[in-house]
């Protein structure tokens, strides 16, 4: 059975642990299709309730909200309440964080 773009995206993002991120391009490449982390991103607008979608991030660390926004504030404090600190910029170290889609058990 093949299974849509979303879909491939969804059952990454379920895999992401607390306190952990990945970024758009990560599920791109894990998924075998590292052109696409913008279609990543699209398929996030549409992320399944219950999945958690707080965990996806610019490569840069940044949340993909603009600053200030419901969505910027919520994410944070989703992010902040699994013990992921922010820096003085708002954003999130990657190093630190991210999630290791290629060491992972599926």
């Amino acid at each position: 059975m093949i299974r849509s773009f979303p879909d491939r995206v969804y059952t990454v993002v379920a895999l992401i642990p607390p306190g952990k991120v990945v970024s758009y391009g990560q599920i791109a490449r894990y998924i075998q299709a590292p052109q696409s982390s913008r279609q990543v991103g699209w398929a996030m607008h549409n992320c399944p309730k219950g999945l958690p979608w707080h965990r996806v991030l610019k490569k840069t660390g940044t949340l993909p909200f603009p600053v200030g926004s419901i969505e910027f504030i919520t994410q944070k404090e989703l992010l902040e309440a699994e013990g992921v600190l922010f820096q003085s910029d708002d954003s999130v170290d990657m190093k630190q964080y991210e999630w290791n889609i290629e060491t992972s058990e599926d």
